[in-house]
């Protein structure tokens, strides 16, 4: 695996979301290997909050598992570290602006650098605010159907790596229908930007995943993935990304 930017290059990137610590950082590090494997192109992990912005309750809860095990964003890095021992997969965090704050910003972004972090998504933090050009880390932005034309070229602008292209305006959430008009809304955000986009919120199933790929550049898949965690069904994650791939693959 290389640069988030090859991914992209390669092929439709499937990037699949897990919660750090939950149920353990020993299990979370097991995932990020068996997920590879199973084709996943890139790992977001969720830094536990404890109220995690637009998630709904699968991740929410998965969140407040790993609050119970006293995950924190400095044992998140060590797992990188210890990840990035045996695999290249590119890594993006997930987190609340309020952790980076609390972790020390300039700390946080040279951590991000020393461990092997390649992208960071803060939900909370507007395009127009916050630390954009420390360390090497992709700056990845959030679209939604309700952004404006100005606010969806600001987030261009800002952004590195791909662009969060969320397809409802909602929360997380595993869904039996995608909603609206996949098409329109990367249509509107191309209009802005040469970076990637990739479309998450709602895509549980291969064939969701395939429609979206249809149209998009990346497909990301978290709520389906952390209910199966959360049941302890480590099989059947590999098996769903492992159907997610041929999915995506299938356009």
């Amino acid at each position: 695996m290389g640069s988030i930017g090859d991914i992209f290059k390669a092929r439709k990137a499937l990037i699949a979301f897990i919660t750090a610590g939950d149920p353990s950082l020993s299990v979370t590090e097991k995932l990020v290997y068996d997920l590879e494997k199973a084709g996943a192109d890139i790992i977001e992990l969720g830094i536990p909050f404890s109220d995690p912005l637009a998630d709904g309750p699968i991740i929410q809860a998965s969140h407040q598992r790993a609050l119970k095990k006293n995950t924190s964003l400095a044992d998140v890095f060590k797992l990188v570290a210890k990840v990035r021992k045996k695999a290249a997969i590119p890594i993006c965090f997930m987190l609340s602006y309020n952790l980076i704050v609390q972790y020390g910003e300039d700390k946080f972004y040279a951590d991000c650098d020393k461990f092997g972090v390649d992208g960071v998504i803060i939900p909370d933090l507007p395009p127009e605010e916050g630390a954009r050009d420390k360390g090497q880390a992709a700056r990845i932005s959030f679209v939604a159907p309700t952004s404006s034309e100005e606010r969806i070229k600001l987030a261009a602008e800002k952004s590195s790596g791909f662009i969060y292209l969320v397809s409802v305006a909602g929360i997380t959430g595993v869904r039996k229908k995608m909603e609206g008009s996949i098409g329109g809304l990367v249509d509107r955000v191309r209009k802005y930007t040469k970076l990637p986009i990739a479309v998450g919120f709602g895509i549980s199933t291969p064939a969701q995943a395939k429609e979206v790929a249809k149209q998009a550049d990346g497909v990301i898949v978290g709520s389906a993935i952390v209910d199966l965690v959360a049941r302890k069904k480590f099989k059947a994650v590999v098996n769903l990304v492992a159907a997610l791939r041929r999915g995506v693959d299938a356009v």
